[in-house]
């Protein structure tokens, strides 16, 4: 739990709202409740592996035309 208390007396709520916001941000929290929001189905070690081959076949791909000077 986040808790943030105004530091004097005279503090304005626009301060306290926007320190509380950077304290949120800064502990990761919202990206928790983001990645937990929807059920991902975990993938088997045969998908998971193919995946991994695919996304290395692309960025080779990706490399060699930069190195060709193609787009």
């Amino acid at each position: 739990m986040i808790e943030v208390t105004r530091k004097d007396g005279k503090e304005s709520a626009e301060n306290l709202i926007r320190r509380f916001n950077r304290r949120v941000q800064q502990s990761g929290l919202v990206l928790t409740v983001k990645s937990g929001q929807y059920f991902e189905k975990g993938l088997s070690k045969r998908e998971r592996r193919n995946k991994a081959i695919i996304r290395t076949q692309r960025k080779a791909l990706k490399l060699k035309k930069i190195k060709l000077g193609q787009k």
